[in-house]
């Protein structure tokens, strides 16, 4: 942002999701001047976390409502704001995806062109920061061992997933190339992109439906009790990756993308493990790892592909965060906080 990094306005768009509301609360703490869009203002329960920040920061943050779908849904949300922030998108776990396209290629690409849409006719705009993931970067776990090394870096693009292979990585890629595409075709504005890994952490919102609250939703309530499936993440806490929009925001020399995830990735074994220290009379956390064949025999069943299983299944390998850490200025908390203070909230809001 040009001047003063604080005291601006900006547009933060998905306001009441999970990395949203906690970028809302981290631009109000610094003195922004906040516009967020919504589905429904109506949602009284989803909203009362926003409503709670406006209470807590009067008169400094608004609520508008918007549709991904709808053509110029944005441009009266936008109007006067220097930074959007465009983190709307959904994302859900490949069991929970039916149709492709429509769950999750149409929100996210044409939600996409339409914020693009707006921030044209959006003269104030200066920057977009663009939420997108890591899975814009690799396909399956299993393309990372063809890049340099093994490592993860930004430096790649997606390139094997498809509407129907891997719907919520192809449409998170196709997605960020558009923004990019558009970027290179003006010179007013310009654009940053956070690539975060699994997202965890305390939920602000307990209405959102993402993808990372759903999974360690079922670790929690039991679903793996009988033993931890061999599957590792790249992951990140809520409150790195709002910290990360902020930086790539106010930052004048940030550019490009950035993957915001820890150096070494957490199977759901060590997540399981992590917990037990601090609940060990949990009885619904797994306390051994589960074998690769009865996931392969019935991974199926839960919605896994054996195409999935096999580009997944004990497949792990290290992220190359430097630019997050040296350019953002980020620091990665310890994975067990996060699932700590993840569990705690969960419990929480279940009360």
């Amino acid at each position: 942002m040009s001047g003063s990094p604080a005291g601006r306005t900006v547009l933060v768009t998905g306001g009441s999701g999970f990395v949203a509301a906690h970028l809302v609360q981290q631009l109000l703490e610094r003195g922004h001047h906040v516009h967020a869009t919504v589905r429904s203002t109506a949602n009284a329960a989803k909203l009362q976390p926003l409503r709670a920040l406006g209470d807590v920061h009067p008169g400094r943050l608004d609520l508008f409502e918007a549709d991904l779908l709808t053509e110029g849904s944005f441009d009266e949300a936008m109007k006067g704001c220097a930074v959007v922030f465009h983190v709307a998108s959904p994302f859900l776990m490949p069991e929970k995806i039916k149709d492709g396209r429509r769950d999750v290629l149409e929100p996210a690409l044409t939600g996409t062109r339409n914020v693009v849409a707006s921030i044209g006719r959006t003269e104030t705009v200066e920057r977009l920061v663009l939420t997108s993931t890591v899975g814009a970067i690799f396909g399956d776990y299993a393309d990372v061992q063809q890049m340099d090394g093994q490592i993860l870096s930004e430096k790649y693009f997606n390139t094997t997933s498809t509407v129907e292979n891997n719907p919520y990585h192809y449409a998170k890629t196709v997605a960020e190339l558009a923004a990019w595409e558009a970027e290179a075709a003006q010179s007013r504005w310009r654009m940053v992109s956070v690539n975060p890994g699994l997202i965890l952490g305390p939920s602000l919102t307990p209405g959102s439906a993402s993808g990372s609250l759903f999974l360690l939703d079922e670790l929690f309530k039991g679903y793996f009790f009988y033993g931890a499936p061999d599957f590792s993440f790249t992951t990140a806490d809520v409150r790195e990756v709002a910290a990360a929009h902020v930086a790539a925001a106010e930052l004048p020399g940030a550019h490009g993308r950035y993957i915001v995830a820890a150096r070494e990735m957490t199977s759901f074994h060590q997540m399981a493990r992590a917990l037990l220290k601090h609940d060990p009379k949990n009885r619904r956390l797994p306390r051994t790892a589960l074998p690769h064949w009865p996931v392969r025999i019935l991974g199926p069943a839960f919605g896994l592909s054996q195409e999935y299983i096999r580009n997944h299944l004990g497949i792990r390998f290290r992220v190359d965060n430097r630019r997050s850490t040296g350019e953002l200025g980020l620091t990665y908390r310890p994975i067990e906080e996060t699932l700590v203070d993840h569990h705690r909230a969960w419990r929480e809001q279940r009360r």
